[in-house]
């Protein structure tokens, strides 16, 4: 009786195992998660670039700071790319301070070298602060 219920166990274990899911290895497979993972980095670094442009430009058009669809457009990128995109704004905008306070001391920059004397804006500063 006891072989009987071990039998039918070990049949109804087989039977209903769920098959595991095998990782695809191989250098194909980690070129495609290469090639995955730059796109998603890219694609991020271009909606952050468009996201402080848009905020540049609210800023220029007298547009309400700190406005519900820019804290919302914000959460959006948090939640697709994680605390890196915080991060990175983070070093976007330390990187216009210390910009700003080279200026403001007199020192020649790469952002002054590239866009010359005349016509700089903060959307092109931006533009070439953050390169992509």
């Amino acid at each position: 009786m006891f072989e009987l219920l071990a039998l039918v166990a070990i049949i109804y274990l087989f039977i209903n195992r769920k098959k595991r899911v095998r990782k695809v290895r191989g250098i194909d497979a980690e070129l495609r998660e290469l090639v995955e993972s730059t796109y998603h980095s890219d694609a991020m670094a271009a909606e952050i670039k468009g996201y402080l442009l848009s905020v540049v430009a609210d800023d220029r058009d007298g547009a309400e700071k700190f406005s519900d669809a820019r804290i919302a457009q914000a959460q959006s990128i948090l939640d697709r790319a994680g605390p890196a995109s915080f991060y990175w704004m983070s070093e976007i905008a330390t990187q216009l301070a210390v910009l700003s306070a080279a200026k403001i001391n007199g020192l020649g920059t790469n952002v002054e070298a590239e866009l010359g004397s005349v016509g700089i804006t903060p959307e092109a500063v931006v533009r070439v602060v953050v390169k992509g």
